[in-house]
């Protein structure tokens, strides 16, 4: 993967995993690594709405489509 891909992942994981802990040092990364200040906003509105959008199927449980493997059952 590319350096801009490789920051682009990081900042997805990170603003998922632990939206808290996001700092202006991880908005100076994104830029280190070429993307303006519109890119990073609209990488934040995309991984946002996906985060929303798949705590919501999960919270409903949401079909998979049948090529998707489930989740295990927590306790399984």
């Amino acid at each position: 993967m590319s350096p801009a891909d490789l920051a682009l992942c990081g900042y997805a994981e990170k603003l998922t995993l632990t939206p808290s802990k996001m700092r202006e040092s991880d908005v100076v990364t994104m830029r280190t690594a070429g993307f303006s200040d519109v890119a990073i906003h609209d990488a934040v509105q995309v991984i946002g709405y996906f985060n929303y959008i798949n705590r919501i199927a999960d919270a409903i449980h949401v079909d998979l489509e049948p090529e998707m493997t489930p989740y295990p059952e927590a306790g399984a």
